[in-house]
């Protein structure tokens, strides 16, 4: 048997490796416990580009925020946008890209990208959820404007290199798994050096006394017995608190960290991108606010180079026209005027592919009816322009469109009544014909004027006419067609009718007069060749899903006229 003096040596090494392993594992929460971030660094000998792009998995790389430090040289900007728009208007310029950190979280992984040596600058494009501006230094907090992924750029003008000196600091991982079990650990061994230590004593006082009798020897036992049965219920106590931290520290470490693998978030990175919409709410404010800007400073100064950088397409050429009229004609009726407020209600597609066409709803200040406005992003580089304006006819009701909704191709019938092709048609032909096969199967509102006014002044010309034969056609613009699905299944069609109007004298010597507007395009009022008049229809109509019994509507509808001369 083991002597007592070994014994109690015995007890007071387990009590200092006890202390020693329990402090060790207080350390380990305290004056070793690891930081709460770690930054890492791009490296300093990396390619020069004009741009670069911090990938979208580094925001959720450790979970919490990060935070980006940026140095350069005079001024510069850090743009969000979705990850397909933010490599869309890279495209194929030269570029780095921000894909990892390091094994040893120091450095940043930057991969290069040859291409383009410029771009133009990223400045003010509509892409852009929110853009900073800074000068020499740059100190962000990466926070997602909104669900989904987020990617970044970061360039200067486009010209010049990037900025190369990026440090980003990341949460660190704080856990300390040992803590817990060396505490436990360290516990059991300072309980079992003073177990060891107190039947050592007790040892010593037996033996003191000799053998003794039977009955104080049994006395003994006994009391020994039950003293190893306390000393065992408590270690046993000990071991389940060990087994229950450990437990807990497992359960802590099985639950799943956010990962850095871009597999690991495909499911929100791929289908919920693909199903957001184009534009936030504060992007499509923004953009409209600066559509509208350019609308008034145009018109105010009647000036169609003002309107360049924000209104285009038909609207471009309407109001080109009618500044013309308007600097000769006093009288002539102006464009309806632009309006960002009073919103009504906004379209916006999930359809991710250019050009993107939004919509909004407004009726500000001189607007008599709500208005319906068209914006198109031709391209990822290009910005937003408005390409129509459309009052709603009086006593239409707009049809609900879901946020994110889809935009079908002309040509796409499916779940509808009519394809977008064959709604303008209809249209067209119904705008021609008195007598036209869709007379019945597109209508207007009680008080909605425009089909009837249509075909009642271009009757009333023709028998009016008595030195000219007239004529009149409406043609659509294929190109211009765009259809949003609407909430009931059904569809809103957008697009332009050439509107034509020609005039020939019926005898020779005959003349033809054409009104102050028409002269102001033609050059002349009077004729005796012949006259081609020409204006831009801006329409849009309600298409019922298939199976529907109702026929379509007008819910918009405007022209301008943007041509006038002699043959």
């Amino acid at each position: 048997m083991i002597g007592v003096p070994l014994r109690l040596k015995t007890a007071v090494a387990l009590v200092l490796l006890g202390l020693l392993t329990l402090l060790a594992g207080i350390g380990q929460r305290t004056i070793w416990a690891p930081s709460e971030t770690f930054t890492a660094s791009a490296p300093a000998d990396g390619q020069a580009a004009p741009l670069t792009v911090i990938d979208q998995k580094l925001r959720t790389l450790h979970g919490g925020t990060v935070k980006i430090n940026v140095e350069g040289d005079g001024n510069f900007l850090l743009a969000a946008g979705r990850p397909d728009d933010v490599d869309a208007w890279v495209g194929q310029t030269a570029h780095d890209t921000v894909t990892g950190v390091s094994e040893d979280g120091k450095s940043l992984q930057v991969d290069h990208a040859d291409g383009e040596a410029t771009a133009p600058s990223p400045a003010g494009s509509d892409l852009w959820v929110s853009t900073e501006n800074a000068s020499g230094e740059l100190e962000y907090s990466w926070t997602p404007p909104a669900d989904g992924d987020w990617t970044l750029l970061l360039a200067s003008d486009g010209t010049r290199p990037a900025p190369a000196s990026i440090s980003m600091t990341f949460p660190n991982d704080t856990s300390t798994p040992w803590a817990i079990p060396l505490m436990v650990l360290g516990s059991l061994l300072i309980l079992a050096g003073i177990v060891l230590a107190l039947l050592s004593a007790r040892k010593r006082n037996g033996e003191g006394d000799g053998k003794g009798s039977g009955f104080a020897q049994r006395a003994r036992a006994q009391s020994e017995a039950r003293t190893s049965s306390r000393l065992g219920m408590v270690a046993a106590g000990v071991v389940t608190v060990a087994v229950v931290a450990g437990a807990g520290t497992a359960a802590q470490a099985a639950s799943p960290a956010p990962s850095s693998d871009p597999a690991s978030t495909a499911p929100a990175a791929g289908q919920e991108q693909a199903g957001s919409p184009v534009l936030l709410d504060a992007q499509f404010r923004r953009i409209l606010e600066q559509v509208s800007s350019a609308a008034d400073t145009g018109d105010a100064a009647k000036d169609a180079a003002k309107l360049a950088e924000r209104v285009g397409g038909t609207e471009l050429e309407v109001r080109t026209q009618n500044y013309k009229i308007r600097s000769q004609v006093g009288s002539y009726e102006p464009r309806m005027p632009v309006r960002s407020t009073k919103l009504l209600t906004t379209v916006v597609t999930k359809d991710r592919e250019w050009p993107r066409s939004v919509l909004a709803v407004t009726q500000g200040d001189g607007n008599v009816v709500p208005q319906l406005l068209t914006l198109v992003q031709a391209s990822p580089r290009e910005n937003y322009k408005l390409v129509e304006t459309n009052p709603l006819q009086p006593g239409t009701t707009f049809p609900t469109i879901n946020r994110g909704t889809e935009t079908l191709a002309a040509g796409d019938k499916s779940g509808l009544l009519y394809s977008g092709e064959e709604a303008m048609s209809g249209l067209a032909d119904r705008l021609t014909s008195a007598d036209s096969a869709f007379k019945d199967k597109l209508v207007e509102g009680e008080s909605s004027p425009y089909i009837a006014d249509t075909l009642s002044y271009q009757s009333e010309v023709v028998k009016a006419g008595e030195n000219g034969n007239f004529s009149f056609t409406h043609k659509v613009v294929p190109e211009s067609t765009v259809v949003f699905r609407t909430a009931d299944g059904g569809a809103l069609v957008l697009g332009r009718i050439n509107f034509g109007f020609e005039g020939t004298p019926k005898a020779a010597g005959d003349k033809l007069t054409i009104g102050d507007d028409a002269a102001a395009l033609a050059g002349g009022k009077e004729t005796t060749t012949g006259m081609v008049l020409s204006f831009a229809e801006s329409m849009a109509v309600y298409v019922p899903p298939a199976g529907s019994t109702d026929p379509m509507k007008l819910v918009a509808a405007t022209r301008g006229l943007v041509g006038a001369s002699f043959k």
